[in-house]
């Protein structure tokens, strides 16, 4: 069990040992959180970098206004849209139908999906083919268990949007394995 308390009270008296002990509590969720947004293996372990540099950095100034595993999750949520607006951008004329067919073909590259299961597959291009936001909402629900009060403090929105965005991305999910 991560004792968030712990965590702060080690970063702010022992730096490198409450950084350990950060990287110890959150490095695998965290992780899996940004492969599942961003798909490829190198490019998740350059966001997770960033992140904890970020975290890292900020960890003083962190206030207590939420758990610190929301908190980390904001900011994994946050470096990962911003690594894939930066790819957008640099790839200028792709269009979102292009860029998700990028993320697809990663997927498709890497040993995050074993292919020999047709039905897994199905699921991440079917996650893959969601909206950004729906796609977050599902990944943080559904992987990541989170409760929709702390889904709410992550991507800085109501309880009922992101029920609501839930539900939908549940129904094109199962829409599109039983089509």
């Amino acid at each position: 069990m991560i004792n968030e308390k712990q965590i702060r009270e080690a970063c702010a008296t022992d730096i490198e040992r409450g950084f350990r002990m950060l990287m110890d509590a959150f490095q695998e969720p965290i992780y899996n959180y940004i492969r599942r947004l961003v798909v490829s293996h190198d490019d998740a372990k350059d966001v997770f970098q960033e992140v904890f540099v970020r975290v890292f950095r900020h960890i003083g100034q962190f206030r207590g206004d939420s758990s610190l595993s929301t908190w980390i999750y904001r900011v994994a949520t946050n470096e990962s849209l911003r690594w894939l607006d930066r790819r957008s951008e640099e790839n200028a004329s792709t269009l979102p139908e292009e860029t998700r067919r990028e993320l697809l073909d990663k997927l498709k590259a890497s040993e995050y999906v074993d292919y020999e299961d047709g039905l897994a597959v199905k699921f991440q291009e079917a996650i893959l083919a969601l909206p950004e936001k729906q796609r977050l909402v599902f990944n943080l629900r559904y992987y990541d268990e989170l409760e929709y009060e702390e889904i709410a403090k992550v991507l800085d929105s109501k309880v009922e949007t992101l029920k609501v965005n839930y539900h939908y991305a549940k129904e094109k999910i199962k829409a599109r394995l039983m089509g």
